[in-house]
């Protein structure tokens, strides 16, 4: 990769299509995603990850499938000798622009809520850094914070293979604008 692209994370990102952004709208399918992106799982052994029904995991499996999220890995034979239909992440949905205005927000806000899920699963013990802060900064401020963060995410992203025999870490990153601060225009509250 050369450095312009390292430099700019915009430049090998799209955006994502209304079929996209529906699929990436449910805290399920961003869970479903995550978990196949580090192991190849069968609608069964989601469904008992998970601890929902597997016609709930079919669901939506096809639902990450047919926008392209998830694919079909081989098939292979289980512990009782069945043969199983794994599913694998593409690895697309990092290299989509998703404005936060165009996701379907009936299910709530899909990334954060299956954050809170996977982090209280996981439990206090499991953060393994933290840091809270508030910013004032401008529309142009923030979009440079975002382009550089994201640009420093994309590098490890694109090696994490190299580390694939390390421990996992899930994070997100979230800045949102302060209900007692200044409106975007800089006038006070009222």
């Amino acid at each position: 990769m050369t450095d312009d692209r390292r430099a700019d994370p915009d430049a090998k990102r799209r955006p994502a299509t209304p079929q996209e952004l529906k699929a990436l709208s449910h805290p399920l399918r961003v869970r479903i995603l995550r978990l196949c992106g580090e192991h190849e799982l069968t609608n069964k052994q989601l469904a008992d990850r998970l601890g929902v029904d597997a016609g709930t995991a079919y669901y939506h499996v096809r639902q990450l499938a047919q926008a392209g999220f998830l694919e079909p890995a081989e098939v292979r034979t289980g512990d009782s000798g069945a043969l199983e239909k794994p599913y694998r992440s593409t690895g697309k949905s990092w290299w989509l622009s998703v404005p936060l205005e165009d996701l379907d927000l009936r299910h709530g806000l899909a990334p954060v809520d299956a954050f809170q899920q996977e982090l209280a699963e996981a439990g206090p013990a499991s953060i393994a850094t933290y840091a809270r802060f508030a910013l004032h900064l401008s529309p142009e401020d923030v979009a440079e914070l975002d382009r550089r963060i994201v640009a420093v995410l994309d590098g490890y992203i694109e090696t994490d293979s190299e580390r694939s025999h390390l421990p996992a870490h899930g994070g997100i990153f979230l800045l949102h604008r302060s209900v007692d601060g200044p409106s975007p225009t800089g006038e006070p509250p009222a």
